[in-house]
């Protein structure tokens, strides 16, 4: 499986393409600010077609190109009915704080062809892909998840889970008691080997997070640990 990645925005986060490989088609997942031309040298790099834009939230950081590469290349945008709101509505998602760093003013238009996630498997681009539902940072968290063919596992957690951290719960629709829910319920029983791509900062593995991330100390999965 080909990964092609890079972080972008002031805040930047991290922006990734998925596909089986060069000269095939791809999805773009959370195309935040300043992301457009990176994403189209990547699509020429690996002579990729895009088949669909993929939001792990809606806040802006991560989806503020999402209208703007959707529509031109005429392909929907995936986002989970609770976080859909924030495609038009940025504002909403931040608190008077990050939005007193913006003017107040952050203007965005939703997509032509939005299609809300509701947990059930993509398949896109030769690519299955698992959605998993991991509110806490935003009511409409996910994480979206694939198997190599090689046999290895990945995960991308966008602001759910971060090498060595977690995502903020202190803005609109965020909730520390949901978010560990989603941390103990979904995150941890995941298998060790499990490559993290996360929404922002450096790679991981779901072992190493569960050895060392302080976040994660404490919480029990439902159904026993991964491993493997």
């Amino acid at each position: 499986m080909l990964v092609a990645g890079f972080a972008a925005g002031a805040f930047q986060a991290n922006c990734y393409l998925l596909a089986t490989g060069d000269g095939t088609e791809c999805v773009i997942v959370d195309p935040g600010q300043d992301a457009v031309t990176r994403i189209d040298e990547a699509l020429a790099e690996h002579r990729l077609t895009p088949v669909a834009v993929l939001a792990t939230h809606g806040h802006f950081d991560h989806v503020y190109s999402a209208r703007e590469v959707a529509d031109a290349h005429g392909i929907p945008v995936y986002i989970h009915g609770d976080d859909r709101e924030l495609l038009s509505d940025p504002l909403k998602g931040l608190g008077p704080q990050l939005s007193a760093m913006f003017g107040g003013q952050v203007q965005m238009t939703e997509p032509a062809r939005v299609v809300e996630l509701d947990g059930t498997p993509l398949e896109l681009a030769g690519l299955s892909i698992a959605v998993d539902l991991t509110p806490g940072h935003t009511p409409g968290s996910v994480i979206f998840r694939l198997s190599t063919d090689e046999g290895g596992e990945v995960a991308l957690t966008g602001d759910t889970l971060f090498a060595g951290a977690i995502g903020r719960t202190d803005l609109p629709g965020g909730d520390m008691a949901r978010m560990q829910e989603s941390l103990r319920d979904t995150v941890l029983s995941l298998p060790d080997r499990t490559v993290v791509l996360p929404g922002h900062g450096t790679t991981s593995t779901i072992g190493d997070e569960r050895a060392s991330n302080p976040f994660l100390a404490g919480l029990t999965p439902a159904h026993g640990a991964g491993s493997g």
